[in-house]
């Protein structure tokens, strides 16, 4: 029986403002570089005032990136977030449809509050450090859930950034038993080292039983795993997911297929902005696995779409140019 949606998302409504820095002025403003770090909305003012113009804006989140790049290399997705009844919620609900996804969001529908923001200041070594406001997505419950379009899709994805939301954590628990009931396949992703230092046991209870795609990167699988070796990480992770992914930067990626170990080669660039390439990996090989590439061609996507990504500013590539990436692996 085919599905409506290839992949049903969940994760924090973010309007990503974009900032090249350098490393002294993170220094100078206390903020720990290359990871994301949770601040109130004070707080994030007050580094604004430091900061320069913005590079670019757009409808971000981790899990909305992955499924953006789901709907341009041609898949279905529903996405399920929260922003609020202000200017910069309106402008990510229209980026989102303008991005063919589907959503629980509408005009009329949007609670009064204030949508999250990130600010991912980029240092010249390509490095992304996201300092994030979680504004009225902080607030995710199963309101903002839609079970008929979650049962009707192949997969449900979470993103790991849920878990510093008591609210979230539990709606994300409750989409992964109504997943599990339903027969659709999970998929989770940690998402950043913070969240494994700060929210493991949260990361592990929404994991629960065990998901079916497990993404990280090697940080955060050696975090979690609380090891300094990856092969010990490996066998960690086949306790925790059926299948899995795990992005090693330059020396490629590792997917468990169920059955057996792949190593991915990873395409060789010059990096200037790492940020989204995790999502844009994980994006990739839902699509691909949902789409009739085999695990190793749909891994071989995942690292040449990631690679692309990175020599731009920005989480997205042009859809054009994803569309030209799958074709050469097709």
């Amino acid at each position: 029986m085919t599905k409506k949606y290839h992949v049903y998302g969940m994760g924090n409504a973010l309007v990503d403002m974009e900032f090249k820095v350098t490393p002294e002025l993170l220094t100078q403003l206390g903020i720990d570089k290359g990871v994301m770090t949770l601040m109130d909305e004070n707080q994030q003012t007050e580094v604004i005032k430091h900061l320069p113009n913005p590079w670019k804006k757009c409808s971000g989140g981790s899990a909305a990136n992955t499924l953006v790049a789901i709907s341009q290399l041609g898949g279905k997705g529903f996405y399920s977030c929260k922003v609020a009844n202000d200017e910069v919620g309106l402008f990510y609900l229209q980026d989102l449809l303008n991005c063919g996804l589907d959503t629980n969001l509408n005009v009329e529908n949007r609670p009064t509050g204030i949508t999250g923001k990130c600010l991912v200041l980029v240092t010249p070594d390509a490095d992304r450090t996201m300092n994030t406001f979680l504004g009225i997505t902080g607030n995710l419950t199963i309101e903002e859930l839609n079970e008929t379009a979650l049962t009707d899709s192949e997969y449900l994805y979470i993103e790991g950034y849920l878990v510093s939301s008591p609210t979230a954590k539990q709606t994300a628990i409750f989409a992964k038993n109504i997943a599990e009931k339903a027969k659709v396949k999970t998929s989770f992703s940690l998402s950043d080292p913070n969240m494994v230092d700060f929210f493991k046991d949260s990361i592990l209870e929404i994991i629960g039983n065990g998901v079916d795609l497990l993404f990280a990167n090697e940080i955060e699988a050696l975090k979690i795993a609380n090891t300094d070796d990856l092969t010990v990480a490996i066998n960690y992770f086949k306790n925790l997911a059926k299948t899995f992914a795990i992005t090693c930067g330059k020396k490629g990626s590792i997917i468990f297929d169920g059955e057996n170990l792949l190593e991915i080669p990873a395409f060789p660039v010059i990096a200037v902005d790492t940020v989204g390439a995790g999502d844009m990996y994980a994006g990739c090989l839902l699509y691909g696995i949902t789409n009739g590439l085999d695990w190793i061609d749909a891994g071989k996507l995942a690292s040449l779409a990631s690679a692309e990504l990175v020599t731009n500013f920005g989480a997205r590539l042009d859809t054009d140019k994803l569309q030209q990436l799958l074709h050469k692996i097709r």
